[in-house]
């Protein structure tokens, strides 16, 4: 019989929420406990579906999984970053360029985000499959792997089941820096590469969007919350109705706390899309590796991809 006891992890502090007066963005709050039944998935239908063509970002809330339950999940996400030795996360290094998936440690400053300053990305992440026993996994983390199974399961089943296939999740942090870099510190201007993105909300104000008026505004943290937005692959499932929104990470992020951050994310491409497979790799390849083309009307640096010129 299965032991009900589970494994010791130690508690993650999550860093207190910001004072600032910020500009936060007012985006729709989606009650996924009404897609429960077929009047409640009626309503939330035009709410959805205007929220993400105006914003690109929703919140949702009463997702099924309870406050205790969503910190016992960030405790385990800080794992692969505390309690794994430098030379074991080697071992378990994603070959991004070589490979075209994020499997694995990426380390900071991978990626350049502008090579004419220098600045490199302070991102440092671990990524699992929505599959986790697909790849094997760093020692420390391996107690908790039926705790990330149903918490993948949870996510896949619970919140994204009824719209999309989605078969991957992110588990990343990043770190504070200080001097001149701090306000050049965030991750480049972008618009995610999969169909859609569920992101954990975490109390440190860092996200930005870029609503349809041209104005950035943050997103504010909303307890127990998830933060929902679409990305490229949506874009081409339904010939641009649904448009990626422009988002980055600011450098208020870096300054409002000495601690490091730890989050999870989840993205939801399809590889079964024509031409989403060689799209994917190609992004995930070269994001960060080569030199990227400002793109003006978008307000967004890219590369474009050759599987689609």
């Amino acid at each position: 019989m299965p032991s009900l006891t589970l494994p010791e992890c130690p508690v993650y502090v999550a860093p207190p929420p910001t004072q600032l007066d910020l500009d936060f963005a007012d985006l729709a709050i989606i009650d996924l406990s009404k897609a429960h039944t077929p009047e409640g998935r009626a309503e939330l239908a035009p709410e959805l579906r205007d929220a993400l063509r105006t914003n690109g970002f929703v919140y949702a809330i009463n997702h099924g999984y309870t406050q205790a339950q969503r910190d016992r999940v960030f405790d385990i996400a800080d794992v692969p970053f505390t309690a794994v030795p430098p030379e074991e996360m080697k071992i378990y290094t994603a070959n991004i360029e070589k490979v075209g998936h994020y499997a694995g440690y990426k380390a900071r400053q991978f990626w350049a985000l502008d090579t004419d300053n220098g600045i490199r990305d302070q991102i440092e992440q671990y990524v699992l499959n929505r599959i986790v026993t697909q790849r094997p996994h760093p020692q420390a983390l391996r107690p908790f792997l039926p705790e990330i199974d149903a918490f993948a399961r949870h996510n896949h089943f619970n919140v994204l089941h009824p719209i999309l296939s989605c078969p991957r999740r992110l588990w990343w942090r990043s770190t504070t820096l200080t001097g001149p870099e701090q306000q050049q510190a965030w991750l480049s201007t972008l618009e995610n590469i999969g169909s859609v993105t569920i992101l954990w909300s975490q109390p440190v104000s860092g996200l930005q969007i870029l609503p349809p008026d041209g104005k950035w505004r943050w997103v504010r943290h909303i307890d127990n919350a998830l933060v929902i937005n679409t990305g490229d692959m949506m874009d081409f499932f339904t010939g641009g109705f649904y448009k990626p929104t422009i988002h980055h990470l600011e450098h208020f992020y870096f300054t409002m706390a000495d601690d490091d951050r730890a989050g999870i994310e989840r993205h939801c491409p399809d590889d079964e899309a024509p031409l989403s497979g060689v799209w994917r790799k190609e992004r995930t390849t070269t994001y960060g590796r080569s030199e990227l083309k400002k793109a003006p009307k978008r307000m967004s640096r890219r590369k474009s991809s050759k599987a689609l010129s």
